[in-house]
């Protein structure tokens, strides 16, 4: 399981790491996606935070594209 990222930490890494951290949280998405659909989850919550940080690291990740 994936811990939650902050900003700080995220920006610490390499592009190259944050492109397999994104892989990686999608993975465990898909995951909790087939959980939920078999009623099985435990913590909805948890999507939504996935979500989030995969989005946080794609903002950073443009950012650097701008930069």
């Amino acid at each position: 399981m994936v811990k939650k990222m902050k900003v700080k930490e995220i920006r610490e890494l390499t592009t190259e790491q944050i492109e397999a951290k994104i892989k990686e949280v999608k993975d465990e998405i898909f995951s909790l996606r087939m959980q939920q659909a078999t009623g099985n989850l435990e913590k909805p919550s948890r999507l939504h935070e996935l979500r989030k940080d995969v989005a946080r690291m794609k903002t950073i990740l443009a950012e650097r594209k701008e930069a």
